[in-house]
């Protein structure tokens, strides 16, 4: 008995956490397409999430272009058709490689920094003071956040695509196949519905990596240690989130697409 009750107990409590953080969501969604707006608290937040994940970004995004072109590249080499890795370099990259890596890549930093920053403001009351001075924290704390995400994700995962497979165009190199053909299997299968596929999730990533990140941070609670606590969690929730989104994603744009 002692066992079922606490998986009931177990149960109830994430029930009760997933309702918390879907109304946080909503909430936050709705008062980003809502005044006021905070222009210099977008501005710095976009700074923070575009020109600091550029560098780590273009890293992770060409060596992970290379490595999957490598194996790539081997295959279709054995079986005689090499001259379709411009091909596969797309259909793996832009739908599926690009968006995940880059999310997780910049989850792992966005989702730390904000979580940490604003569980440290709880923490010393800085939070309670905005509304103690009239400001709705939503406003001035989360909406720049998620507004500064949603426009810099998008563009990195463009940046990180174009650099991936610019990377598999090198490695082509490596087993006698020319850039011109290799662009031109490129071209050919780059097309709308291809980039649609893959420029949707990361506008749902960017929503994702934001509301858990602030919604961690504004529910920390226990001093110092509960700032490290929240941006484990804030970590950990975003990353499998983010897998488990671009499953369902995928089925859905595939479904919508009727393929």
């Amino acid at each position: 008995m002692d066992l079922i009750a606490a998986l009931v107990e177990r149960l109830r409590r994430a029930v009760e956490i997933t309702q918390d953080y879907v109304l946080f969501a909503w909430a936050a969604i709705k008062a980003t397409f809502s005044r006021p707006y905070y222009a210099r608290e977008f501005l710095t937040q976009f700074h923070f999430a575009l020109v600091g994940s550029l560098v780590i970004v273009a890293l992770s995004s060409a060596v992970a272009g290379q490595a999957l072109a490598i194996q790539l590249a081997r295959e279709l080499a054995q079986t005689g058709v090499k001259g379709q890795l411009g091909h596969f370099m797309v259909i793996s990259v832009v739908r599926a490689l690009g968006p995940v890596l880059i999310g997780m890549v910049v989850a792992s930093r966005m989702s730390a920094g904000i979580t940490a920053e604003l569980a440290a403001m709880r923490s010393s009351d800085q939070i309670d003071a905005l509304v103690a001075f009239g400001s709705d924290p939503m406003k001035r704390l989360v909406v720049p956040r998620v507004a500064a995400l949603l426009i810099a994700l998008p563009a990195l995962t463009i940046l990180g695509d174009a650099l991936a497979i610019i990377g598999g165009g090198f490695v082509g190199l490596q087993y006698h196949l020319t850039l011109e053909t290799y662009y031109a299997g490129v071209l050919k299968y780059l097309t709308p519905k291809n980039v649609l596929v893959g420029m949707i999730k990361p506008f749902v990533f960017s929503i994702l990596i934001t509301t858990v990140a602030c919604w961690r941070g504004f529910r920390s609670e226990g001093g110092a240690r509960g700032v490290g606590v929240s941006t484990t969690e804030s970590v950990v929730i975003a990353s499998v989130g983010i897998l488990v989104s671009d499953g369902i994603c995928t089925r859905l744009i595939f479904r919508l697409l009727g393929w």
